[in-house]
């Protein structure tokens, strides 16, 4: 039971229950978390949340019962940049100040830390206070024996008692192959074969303690425990993991393996004694602190994410692309029938990761709405896809996955979200058959649907986890039998996928931080997506976006910019495109956090009108909506736009289309 105290994890019999309670102080004092994603609390205990976390941190750090003992050292075990809707937006930036204020002193790259390519992993460790670790993944192209992204292999840190901490940061293979955006040619090296290469080193440099802090799973750690034992120069006296999302201890060939829980939710205290014991070096106490709704909330953490959520908020109004057909998010359309939006996205998760097909359940689009051609911004894609389980890839058998055809049609014509939305695949149902005999016939990668062939597939997490009865999905770590190739720890949120999307067709104000590689694998998924999907640039150089001078986008005054009037006249699609146009598009020239102007008095006005107008459009629709119900008509979404209404000339405006995957037969009327 999550409680505000802390919990005694392991204890070596020479420390108090009450930690700084001991009648002889520690000789190293630790702090260690992992994988933190959410800066905002969450409803259930331990509710977790940066301000309380950060409280917690400070406690350790200048608490009264820690008074003339040494300086807390607080270590972290990766992934904090990626994923989550804020990093969708921010591309991590959003994290760094809250690092640095946790007093983060050392730290192990994550796969997620470089979901943004690595020039942006570059550029946000280059504003941490701290150094970034990972000794065996190394990049050629950088020098011999330099890691990925210039991180460090080791770190000496020398504690405030004079004592030295030894620090090697590693990885694991299996998160390495999810990644799509990294440099050619890089060089993994064994976990243990690096350690027993950098440990004495470390010894030789000076290291009292040697800590591995490590992003790879509890087995992986388990056998770097088993392979270098505490006993030696070679040994390694503590592994701090990650990469795990729960919280876990073990004692593995008389090394301590601990990883700290997520989320803001828990962390670890250690605190070290030099043993009396020949047979090791150190005695070490450790406990977990849940962060509680009853742990207060730090002020300074408060203030600074009131102002990252207040630039956050400013940034969701921005554009961050152009669609020249209509979007139909509609419940009616997406949970009955092929959507062109259900069709894009799918397309983009399938080429992303490489995969033959995707299968995505409807309810992931939440939009309930079309939006119109024109500019889409940030809020239409966090609001359209919230939710925060990645994309998982796997590997499923042709009959499970004809299983989860028919589970997704199986409640047709009811509006249910797991009807399915999918990328090369295509299927018949007949609708006038009983539930779970409705498919007729299956095509993937263009043949008829083989039920022994093992197909890779992108899909959510939440439907790898059997969730809308898609138990055919259900992969193997939660009892199933389909093999996870990328897994929910490794996988990308829809929303960012589709910002980086958006960011590989723009062809002014590109963002600094595109990386070669992040510009590669992207313009690939463009291209291919394209094929079925087009991107359309626009036929003239867009005067309504000028570039301005220190790089922001500076919208002009429109001469033909409605005034707001109650008339009929003034809610044109034309109009209304011009209004939401009049928002300048999201500056990724450079960092987001360094945005001076979005406070500008036009700029600000600008979009406070967009937001009345949103407001009543969205009165309007439920009003539209229930009239149609009662009236049965059924709407339909606008047209496209012609190559030359599109006016954006800051990036290519995409235009997905309806293809004829899904066929419904057997239906009256």
């Amino acid at each position: 039971m999550a409680t505000a105290e802390a919990t005694v994890t392991y204890s070596s019999g020479r420390a108090s229950s009450v930690p700084g309670e001991a009648s002889s102080p520690p000789d190293i004092r630790l702090v260690h978390y992992n994988d933190v994603y959410h800066i905002d609390p969450s409803s259930s205990e331990p509710v977790g949340g940066a301000a309380r976390f950060v409280s917690m941190c400070k406690e350790y750090r200048e608490g009264e019962r820690f008074k003339g003992q040494p300086n807390v050292v607080t270590l972290f075990s990766g992934d904090v940049f990626n994923p989550s809707l804020e990093s969708s937006v921010t591309k991590g930036s959003h994290m760094v100040p809250l690092l640095n204020m946790i007093g983060t002193d050392c730290a192990c790259v994550g796969n997620h830390d470089l979901d943004f390519g690595v020039k942006q992993f570059r550029h946000l460790t280059s504003k941490c206070r701290f150094p970034w670790l990972l000794a065996n993944i190394l990049d050629p192209a950088l020098g011999p024996d330099v890691p990925l992204g210039n991180a460090s292999r080791t770190h000496l840190l020398t504690t405030s008692s004079g004592l030295k901490i030894g620090l090697i940061g590693l990885g694991e293979r299996e998160w390495l192959a999810t990644i799509n955006s990294l440099p050619p040619n890089l060089i993994y090296l064994s976990a243990s074969a690096v350690a027993r290469e950098l440990v004495p080193q470390l010894r030789a440099q000076g290291a009292d303690l040697v800590v591995a802090i490590t992003h790879q799973r509890e087995p992986n750690d388990h056998k770097l425990a088993a392979n270098l034992g505490a006993a030696g120069d070679a040994g390694i006296d503590l592994i701090l993991g990650g990469h795990d999302h729960f919280y876990a201890h073990a004692l593995v060939n008389g090394v301590h393996v601990l990883r700290s829980g997520s989320d803001f939710k828990q962390l670890s205290y250690l605190e070290a004694r030099r043993s009396t014991d020949p047979s090791r070096r150190w005695d070490v106490d450790i406990w977990r602190r849940d962060a509680v709704k009853a742990v207060p909330e730090d002020a300074e953490a408060l203030a600074l994410m009131n102002k990252l959520t207040s630039k956050l908020k400013k940034s969701l109004e921005k554009q961050i692309g152009w669609t020249a057909a209509p979007l139909d998010a509609r419940f009616v359309t997406v949970r009955l029938r092929e959507s062109n939006l259900g069709n894009f996205v799918c397309d983009i998760m399938r080429h992303h990761y490489g995969a033959e097909c995707a299968l995505m359940a409807a309810g992931t689009i939440r939009g309930d709405q079309v939006y119109a051609p024109g500019p889409l911004r940030v809020k239409d894609v966090t609001d359209c896809f919230p939710f925060e389980d990645p994309v998982i890839v796997m590997k499923v058998a042709g009959g499970a996955l004809w299983d989860a055809l028919e589970n997704g049609v199986s409640l047709y014509p009811a509006l249910e979200g797991r009807f399915p939305q999918v990328s090369n695949i295509r299927f018949t149902f007949d609708a006038s058959k009983p539930p779970g005999q409705r498919i007729v016939e299956v095509e993937v990668c263009g043949a008829p649907l083989d039920r022994e062939r093992v197909y890779t597939m992108a899909t959510r997490g939440y439907m790898g986890r059997g969730k809308d009865g898609y138990d055919s999905l259900l992969v193997q770590p939660e009892g199933g039998k389909c093999e996870e190739v990328v897994s929910e720890e490794n996988g990308m949120l829809i929303s960012a996928m589709l910002r980086q999307y958006f960011m590989s067709l723009k062809v002014m104000g590109q963002w600094t931080g595109w990386g070669p590689s992040l510009a590669r694998h992207w313009s690939r998924v463009a291209e291919d997506v394209g094929k079925s999907h087009p991107n359309i640039e626009s036929p003239v150089s867009s005067p309504a976006h000028e570039k301005g001078q220190h790089g922001g986008w500076l919208a002009p005054n429109r001469p033909g910019m409605p005034e707001r009037k109650q008339s009929w006249a003034e809610w044109t699609p034309e109009k209304l495109r011009a209004m939401r146009g009049n928002v300048e598009p999201l500056d990724e020239s450079g960092d987001e956090d360094d945005d001076g102007d979005s406070s500008d008095g036009e700029k600000a006005e600008a979009q406070a009108e967009v937001r009345n107008i949103d407001r009543e459009l969205e009165v309007m629709r439920r009003v539209f909506h229930k009239w149609c119900r009662l009236a049965g008509v059924r709407g339909e979404a606008c047209d496209s736009l012609s190559v030359a209404e599109i006016a954006c000339g800051w990036a290519k405006a995409i235009a997905p289309r309806v293809e004829g995957r899904i066929q419904i037969v057997g239906v009256k009327g």
